[in-house]
């Protein structure tokens, strides 16, 4: 993306028009608009939110996004094989690789740009990259320690299959640890709430039957025989701060093209919008494959 230059590119007009009709691999459209050099990143290569112990300070961000990383690898076992799925432009490779020591680093992703941009991530993570579906991940079956995902699974085409296929891959005791959004109420009370819902779902290129509250995604798990099932609920950690990390962002970038910044204003108040009315939060969830 070129910082100083406002407009748009063929990515993000692919964006705009798939906003209108999806297409079978949303996410994908998704991630190639954003590219490898997003304004509005915590940190170089970064994507995810982060987890803050702060208000959204900009000389937090670096570390916020490591913290999540790395508090979800951390309820992974050590020295086995590790699977990352949907691992972004692979900046948090090699902070599961450092918490994991694994005896083999996979890393999924459905969108091949962000492979090719993370290739030196991957590299330095001695990570094995795979262009694949999270929904058809190709794994032998009992053949993996540990499953990561973060800020992922609601892109996913189907939640229920996507645990399904953790479950087949890992071996018994194996962990999940995941963030996720959850939508905790999906009715709108308000023309507010339904415009704010709806825009998110198309510009995110998420898929409504990918909703689910962290009742439901406990019952998902459940329902598959996983056991110690934990879901914290972390959106003050998380949207809040992140929410307010972006609004400064965006005051300290006002040479990032119009269209960029009108975008992300408009995201963010909604965001707010949906986490204040408590119809969305963010969640961290572990699970452990039975024995």
């Amino acid at each position: 993306m070129d910082r100083g230059r406002p407009g748009i590119s063929p990515a993000n007009l692919r964006h705009l028009a798939r906003m209108l009709k999806q297409g079978r691999r949303p996410a994908s459209t998704v991630y190639d608009s954003i590219g490898s050099d997003f304004f509005l990143s915590p940190a170089p290569g970064w994507l995810n939110l982060g987890l803050w112990e702060g208000e959204g300070d900009e000389r937090e961000a670096e570390a916020a996004v490591h913290r999540l990383v790395r508090t979800l690898a951390l309820e992974l076992p050590t020295g086995g094989t590790i699977l990352d799925v949907a691992n972004g432009l692979g900046a948090q490779d090699p902070v599961i690789a450092e918490v994991t020591s694994p005896r083999l680093f996979v890393a999924v992703n459905i969108t091949e740009s962000q492979l090719r941009a993370g290739r030196d991530r991957l590299d330095a993570a001695e990570a094995r990259p795979v262009l694949a579906d999270a929904v058809h991940l190709p794994v032998m079956s009992d053949a993996v320690d540990g499953v990561i995902s973060v800020e992922a699974a609601f892109h996913f085409s189907s939640r229920e299959r996507f645990f399904n296929e953790v479950r087949r891959v890992l071996r018994p005791g194996g962990r999940l640890a995941m963030s996720d959004i959850a939508v905790e109420r999906q009715r709108p009370r308000t023309v507010g709430e339904a415009v704010a819902g709806i825009s998110n779902l198309r510009t995110w290129g998420v898929r409504r039957r990918a909703l689910q509250s962290a009742s439901e995604i406990r019952a998902s798990l459940d329902a598959l025989g996983f056991t110690d099932i934990e879901i914290r609920s972390v959106g003050d950690r998380v949207l809040v701060p992140a929410i307010a990390f972006m609004r400064g962002r965006l005051q300290r970038t006002p040479e990032a093209p119009a269209l960029h910044r009108f975008g992300a204003k408009l995201l963010l108040n909604q965001w707010e919008l949906l986490y204040r009315r408590g119809m969305m939060d963010y969640i961290l969830t572990t699970a452990t494959a039975a024995r």
